[in-house]
C-alpha cells in the first residue's frame, strides 16, 4: 500500500481512514455538524460529535449514515472530503481510495459512496466488503479452499459471511447493529422508568452494563435524563437484567441470521466452521456475553477477534496488496463507467 493509497471504512457509528506506511490515522464519529442558515457544515468527526443533543434550532449534528448505507449525499461528501482532505494535504497526487460497504449493498447505494469519494478528490475508487475485510483484519487466511465465517457487527448493519478460496460462498446483511443497540436501550428505559435519555447515555449503558449471557441484576449503574410525566431532570438506577431485556431480541435476531446462512452452505465448508469457529468482529461484537450466547445456540466455537474495532480499517489497507487475489468482494471502480 502505498502513501497514496487511503482506505476508508466508512461506517454508521465511525469512520476509520488507513494511509499506507502509517496505518490507522483517523478514527472519529461519523457525525456532521451544519448550520441551516449559513447553509455550510461546520464541523465533522469528533468535534461535530460532541455538539449532539446541544445545539440552537438552526445547527443540526445529523450521522449521514443510516443502516450502513448514505442517506444523506451532500452531508457524506462533506464529511469524506474534510477527513481526506485533513489526511491527505501533503500528498502531491490525489489518493486511489478503497472504501468498505455491506456486503448486501444495492447498485445505487454502491454509487452513492463511489460518488462521495471521487467529489472528495479520489483518483480512483475500489470497492470491499466488509464480510472479506473484517476477515482479512482479524489475521484469517482466507486464500485456502477451507470454510472461514465472520459476523461483524458494526453501528448500521451486521455483516455475516462464509468464505472459501478468496471468495464469497454464502452471506447475509442485516440492517440492525451497534444504532439499533442504543434505540432499543432508549425505548425500554423510557418504557419501564419512564425516563427520557439521550443517545451518549444509552451508549455508555450498553458500553458498561450489557451482558446478553447470564445477565446478574445485581450489577447496576446510574443513568440521567429527563421524567416523561414529569417533564423534570431524574436519575434512576438501572442493571443488567434491563440491559438483557432491551437487547436480547436483536441478539436472537443476529443468531437466525447465522443460522440462515449455515443453512444454504455446503457441508464440507459447515464442517470446517466446526472446527475453526466463527469470529465475531466490530463494534457490536464486544457486547459481553455474546460469543457465548451464539456458541450455545449455534453450536460451533465463537470468538472475538483481537481489536475487534479496527479489524475491518485493518482489513481494507490490506486489500491494495490483494487486489488480483480476491475473487469476490473486490471491484474497481472502472467495471461501473460512472464517471
Amino acid at each position: 500500500m502505498s502513501s497514496v493509497d487511503v482506505g476508508i471504512d466508512l461506517g454508521t457509528a465511525n469512520t476509520i481512514i488507513t494511509i499506507g506506511g502509517k496505518g490507522i490515522v483517523v478514527n472519529e464519529p461519523s457525525v456532521v455538524a451544519y448550520d441551516k442558515k449559513k447553509q455550510k457544515v461546520l464541523a465533522v468527526g469528533s468535534e461535530a460529535y460532541k455538539m449532539i443533543g446541544r445545539t440552537p434550532e438552526y445547527i443540526i449534528a445529523v450521522k449521514p449514515l443510516k443502516d450502513g448505507v448514505i442517506s444523506d449525499n451532500i452531508t457524506t461528501e462533506a464529511m469524506v472530503s474534510a477527513f481526506i482532505k485533513k489526511v491527505s494535504s501533503s500528498m502531491m497526487l490525489k489518493p486511489r481510495i478503497i472504501l468498505c460497504v455491506p456486503s448486501l449493498i444495492t447498485d445505487v447505494e454502491n454509487r452513492a459512496v463511489i460518488e462521495a469519494a471521487l467529489s472528495a478528490g479520489a483518483r480512483k475508487v475500489f470497492i470491499i466488503k466488509e464480510p472479506i475485510a473484517a476477515l482479512l483484519g482479524a489475521g484469517v487466511d482466507i486464500s485456502q479452499a477451507k470454510g472461514a465465517m465472520v459476523v461483524d457487527i458494526g453501528g448500521g448493519t451486521t455483516d455475516i459471511a462464509i468464505t472459501s478460496f478468496n471468495g464469497i460462498v454464502k452471506d447475509t446483511s442485516i440492517k440492525l447493529a451497534g444504532t439499533r443497540f442504543d434505540e432499543s436501550i432508549i425505548k425500554y428505559i423510557s418504557s419501564k422508568y419512564k425516563l427520557v435519555i439521550g443517545e451518549k447515555t444509552a451508549e455508555q449503558a450498553k458500553i458498561h452494563l450489557a451482558n446478553v449471557f447470564e445477565p446478574d441484576a445485581g450489577v447496576k449503574m446510574t443513568v440521567k435524563g429527563r421524567n416523561l410525566l414529569r417533564g423534570l431532570p431524574e436519575s434512576v438506577e438501572i442493571n443488567e437484567m434491563d440491559l438483557y431485556e432491551a437487547l436480547i431480541d436483536h441478539v436472537e435476531e443476529i443468531t437466525a441470521g447465522i443460522r440462515s446462512v449455515l443453512e444454504r452452505t455446503p457441508p464440507e465448508l459447515v464442517g470446517d466452521i466446526l472446527a475453526n469457529g466463527i469470529v465475531l468482529t466490530g463494534g457490536g461484537a464486544l457486547l459481553k456475553g455474546l460469543d457465548k450466547y451464539i456458541q450455545s445456540k449455534i453450536g460451533a466455537p465463537c470468538y472475538l477477534a483481537d481489536n475487534p474495532l479496527e479489524c475491518v480499517a485493518k482489513g481494507v489497507e490490506a486489500a491494495f496488496s490483494l487486489s488480483e487475489e480476491l475473487l469476490d468482494g473486490f471491484e474497481k471502480i472502472s467495471l461501473y463507467r460512472y464517471k
